[in-house]
């Protein structure tokens, strides 16, 4: 997949034919996934290809700069997963460069003269350009002007109720990993490099596997059973802990994850955690005593529920 930060970029390319759709994408669940096949098999009858325009950052980070704003997906996780699905361009350009641009500027300055659109795939709320004024009717009477086509997607749904992000990141934080699963089309997974930490589950007996979230609020909070893979050919079986981590004086939200039956030195290596079921909440335990009591019930409990998957 073929990767653009700057519009100059998409200039300098020799003039391609493209079905285009523009979103935030984050996690990237059944809705969007509709979008996109949608996308790919336009660009074949175009013979064009496909490009998702999405920005970096997110137009909520944009706009609540001083706000902590729960991401679904990170952006290495974003790209992976626009790159796995098939997905041949991707243009992500800084929201600030373009969010103040018309509706008819938006999409004759980067539909059209950036991107030489000739097709564009939107879901059916689709809103675009400053202050999201740009509507689903714009898009249109613009194609039927300039020659592009316009497909707009109705909404997917799961038991009853659209598929989106909004809703998944609900289902995340009260822990209904059902739902987020069925919305998403797989586990909710979070990715990345495995960096030292103060070494107190090891010493505990649980040595853990920390990864920075990268991200000013994580989605999801609490022990669960977990899938880990980028480590040996099958996923291998642990139980994660999101949070703080107060009962050791602990700040900054991290990931530890505790790995079944493994003992080798992976720091540096690039993870993928899945969450496969939420066991409990984050507390607060009276001393170290209580808390490591705790940790062994975690991990009976979390290879109970993975040992369920198997049969």
């Amino acid at each position: 997949m073929q990767f653009y930060r700057h519009l100059t970029q998409l200039k300098e390319i020799s003039p391609q034919a493209r079905a285009v759709t523009v979103g935030a994408y984050d996690g990237i669940h059944l809705g969007h996934q509709e979008i996109l096949r949608q996308v790919k098999e336009r660009a074949q009858e175009i013979s064009g290809r496909a490009l998702v325009l999405s920005f970096e950052p997110m137009p909520k980070e944009f706009f609540a700069s001083d706000q902590p704003v729960t991401r679904l997906t990170k952006f290495r996780e974003r790209y992976e997963l626009l790159r796995d699905f098939g997905v041949e361009e991707f243009f992500c350009p800084r929201f600030s460069s373009i969010n103040d641009l018309s509706p008819n500027d938006f999409i004759q300055d980067v539909l059209l003269n950036g991107l030489n659109t000739s097709h564009i795939v939107v879901g059916d709320d689709f809103r675009f350009a400053a202050q999201r004024t740009g509507t689903l009717d714009d898009l249109v009477k613009a194609g039927s002007t300039n020659g592009f086509g316009v497909t707009a997607v109705p909404a997917v749904y799961y038991e009853d109720e659209r598929a989106s992000s909004t809703a998944i990141r609900e289902a995340l934080r009260v822990g209904d990993m059902k739902k987020a699963r069925g919305m998403l089309g797989r586990d909710y997974f979070i990715s990345g490099r495995v960096v030292r930490g103060l070494g107190i589950g090891k010493k505990l007996g649980f040595p853990t596997a920390n990864v920075n979230l990268n991200r000013r609020c994580a989605p999801v909070d609490g022990i669960f059973a977990a899938q880990v893979g980028g480590l040996a050919e099958k996923a291998l079986d642990g139980v994660v802990s999101v949070g703080t981590r107060p009962t050791v004086g602990g700040i900054e939200p991290l990931l530890e994850v505790f790995i079944f039956d493994f003992n080798k030195n992976i720091y540096g290596e690039h993870i993928t955690v899945k969450f496969v079921e939420r066991l409990r909440e984050e507390r607060n335990y009276s001393d170290i005593g209580a808390m490591t009591k705790q940790m062994h019930k975690d991990v009976a409990d979390a290879r109970v529920v993975l040992s369920d998957l198997k049969k």
